[in-house]
């Protein structure tokens, strides 16, 4: 590592590793620190990018690390655990104690998931526990698929999944009872509402046979779909003003950005799903991509005035 960079990328997923190819084949010095614990890593594979389909999370990584390398970017493993201003730019500190400079900072930490406390769901989160229809969704067709209320958008969740299989219930948990037009949408889908409290996952043979109920109904399927709390990560940069807020949604706490990924800290851009919180990898790699072009763009406008100014 040097001392200083024009960007360092929080982050080594899909847009942190795509903002830095922007800005590595712009001639800029751009440093990617990556955790290691990207989102998705419970997951066999990659769905919905185009060219990409099924490929495995890590392979994806490598190979955009390996893209980034090739035009003079640096990635290194490790974790930013504080950030503060230094004159025009911005001071990191890593968990090894060690530090680095940068002119502007792409902030691509992404989110972490917070599954409702249900004893079983956690161990088989990525499996047959998912959350996408687009991400998972193909992977679980025409399974007796089983969406557990834990959210606000848990009603539209369930009338996604019931597009992929024709055996779909909605496990309404401690949520509200459906309203009208909900119940309506779901039974017109042939989406049956189950009542009571879900207290187990049942598994047989490291297959998921269905889910306990508090007055120990058994509800048979081979899927659960559930909505997570989904909040970002950006506990090391609250020194700097950048603070996760609620996602109107209420989907949980994200970092607001404008459409280029620009935040409220001048200096600092955000992408993917540490801002976008249900954009997929595509969607998430598109935006790095936009970031990393207008970093580069505020950058030659903040070396134009410096030269201008050396002309008069």
């Amino acid at each position: 590592m040097m001392d200083e960079y024009d960007v360092v990328v929080l982050g080594g997923g899909a847009a942190g590793l795509n903002g830095a190819l922007m800005l590595a084949r712009s001639r800029r010095t751009v440093l990617v620190i990556d955790a290691g614990s990207p989102r998705n890593a419970p997951a066999e594979g990659v769905h919905g990018l185009l060219g990409h389909d099924g490929i495995p999370p890590a392979e994806l990584v490598e190979r955009g690390r390996a893209e980034v390398r090739s035009y003079g970017g640096q990635v290194v493993t490790g974790e930013v655990v504080a950030a503060a201003r230094d004159a025009d730019g911005f001071r990191l500190t890593l968990a090894d104690g060690g530090s680095v400079r940068a002119r502007r900072l792409l902030v691509a930490t992404g989110l972490v998931d917070e599954l409702p406390d249900v004893p079983g769901l956690q161990e088989r989160w990525g499996r047959d526990v998912v959350h996408c229809p687009y991400c998972h969704g193909w992977e679980v067709r025409d399974r007796a698929i089983a969406v557990l209320a834990s959210g606000p958008n848990s009603v539209h969740q369930a009338l996604l999944f019931s597009q992929l299989s024709s055996d779909v219930v909605f496990l309404r948990h401690r949520a509200p009872e459906p309203s009208a037009e909900e119940a309506a949408l779901l039974a017109a889908r042939g989406v049956r509402v189950v009542d009571g409290v879900v207290t187990d996952v049942l598994v047989e043979d490291d297959r998921m046979t269905g889910v306990r109920l508090a007055d120990d109904t058994v509800v048979p399927c081979g899927a659960i779909a559930v909505a997570t709390l989904m909040k970002a990560r950006t506990d090391a940069l609250a020194d700097l003003g950048l603070k996760a807020v609620p996602h109107p949604s209420g989907i949980g706490e994200h970092i607001t950005a404008d459409p280029s990924g620009q935040t409220e800290v001048p200096g600092v851009w955000a992408a993917g799903n540490v801002t976008d919180m249900t954009a997929q990898v595509g969607a998430s790699a598109a935006a790095g991509a936009t970031a990393g072009a207008r970093i580069n763009y505020d950058l030659i406008l903040e070396d134009a005035e410096r030269q201008r100014s050396t002309l008069k």
